[in-house]
């Protein structure tokens, strides 16, 4: 496990585009969110222990915030030749056992990770519908205590999606994410 640090990215840079296959079989890309007024982008996978810390606070937010028009896609992007625990039928498995709330899409290619410049998992991006696009407005932890959800002082993805939805912008300190390196391939 290597521990790294997200980047911080471009605010205001739209979203990527992709296409990918969900552990629902469905393929989605940006425009099935398109009625969405904030889209949650979180790369993360099945095995990083930093991901499994937070993967009900992951659920927890698409639940809460669903109602106020926020959609979450959770995306894998490992290498699943090298770790099987990551693969796409352990991702249906985690879905299905987690009761994940969220699609939880497969980037077999590494090409969405690669386009939108994530490195952790988990590596969360936060979007702002803006007429058709979607712009990035977040990009940071999900909360301030990864190892114990009791010692969450501030959730800092929250205060993000609940600024957006009030027309402000969001804390413009957004401190990294944090978690296993994405397993690239070779």
């Amino acid at each position: 496990m290597a521990l790294t640090y997200s980047t911080r990215k471009e605010i205001g840079k739209p979203a990527v585009d992709f296409a990918l296959k969900g552990t629902d079989d469905k393929t989605y890309s940006l425009s099935d969110f398109s009625g969405a007024k904030a889209l949650g982008i979180i790369f993360m996978c099945n095995h990083c222990p930093y991901v499994i810390a937070v993967q009900k606070r992951i659920n927890a937010l698409a639940k809460e915030y669903a109602p106020r028009g926020v959609r979450i896609v959770g995306i894998n992007s490992n290498d699943s030749m090298c770790y099987q625990e990551d693969s796409f039928d352990a991702m249906k498995t985690r879905a299905r056992e987690e009761g994940y709330r969220f699609p939880y899409l497969w980037d077999e290619t590494q090409d969405v990770a690669r386009a939108y410049g994530a490195v952790c998992t988990p590596d969360p991006f936060v979007y702002e519908r803006v007429g058709s696009e979607f712009l990035l407005r977040y990009h940071g932890r999900i909360d301030d205590s990864w190892q114990d959800e009791k010692s969450v002082r501030h959730r800092e993805l929250a205060l993000a999606l609940d600024a957006m939805l009030q027309g402000k912008p969001a804390p413009s300190d957004q401190k990294p994410s944090m978690g296993c390196s994405i397993k690239w391939k070779r």
